[in-house]
């Protein structure tokens, strides 16, 4: 299950990462069989409706199945530490794809309160199933980070409190994987708007997923970068 902001929801007439993840799971023949994609959520942003009310993606072939999510536009760890229980319970995921914490560092919360709406999101993930994995992206700076030298250094210090939580709370049980920045991304190239990001970005969000996933569980294989795809 895909849980994430404005980065992974995306928005009207975007493919989406979650797309490429889709596409990079099927591609793998007999290996990528056994997969399903849930959530409580199918639909993108619509900024002429200001609401997450749009199907239109770039590919309108990407399967209503495939397309569930829990992400929202403008939404952090503040507003998924509540609903995670809920959504771990009805559609039973076993791994957890985590991009959170800028927005909430951005609008709502320090790097101390976002960092224990971490904890208390994998408590309650753990509270509807005990055996559920997760891998957690860190926050990637963005344009405010060049031009708000102190966002950028509540970015760095939540992205260190991330990673003591992932190795505080990881257990065999239940294990957290914390993934690494995208490998050589670029908000100058990688996105749209200097957050969002386009095509290429797209590739290299579910690569650093995909690989961490891979390197470290065994799960899937390593990401193909089609990077000059659309």
């Amino acid at each position: 299950m895909f849980v994430g902001d404005s980065m992974t929801i995306g928005s009207a007439g975007e493919h989406t990462w979650r797309y490429r993840m889709w596409r990079h799971l099927r591609s793998l023949g007999t290996e990528g069989e056994d997969f399903a994609i849930v959530g409580p959520r199918t639909a993108l942003y619509d900024p002429a409706a200001d609401a997450a009310v749009s199907q239109h993606y770039a590919d309108p072939d990407f399967p209503v199945s495939a397309r569930r999510h829990l992400a929202g536009w403008g939404e952090g760890w503040l507003h998924m530490a509540p609903l995670i229980e809920g959504a771990v319970r009805e559609h039973r995921p076993d791994v957890l794809l985590v991009s959170l914490g800028l927005i909430d560092l951005g609008f709502y919360t320090n790097p101390g309160q976002t960092e224990a709406n971490v904890r208390l999101f994998v408590a309650r993930a753990r509270a509807a199933n005990p055996r559920v994995a997760a891998v957690l992206l860190p926050v990637i700076p963005n344009s405010r980070c060049d031009q708000d030298p102190g966002f950028g250094s509540q970015c760095e210090e939540f992205n260190t409190r991330l990673a003591k939580a992932v190795a505080d709370l990881g257990t065999p049980a239940s294990p957290l994987l914390l993934a690494s920045r995208p490998a050589g991304y670029d908000i100058a190239r990688d996105t749209y708007d200097g957050t969002h990001p386009n095509a290429s970005g797209e590739h290299r969000l579910a690569a650093a997923f995909a690989d961490a996933a891979h390197q470290a569980w065994g799960l899937g294989a390593p990401y193909r970068h089609p990077l000059n795809s659309a």
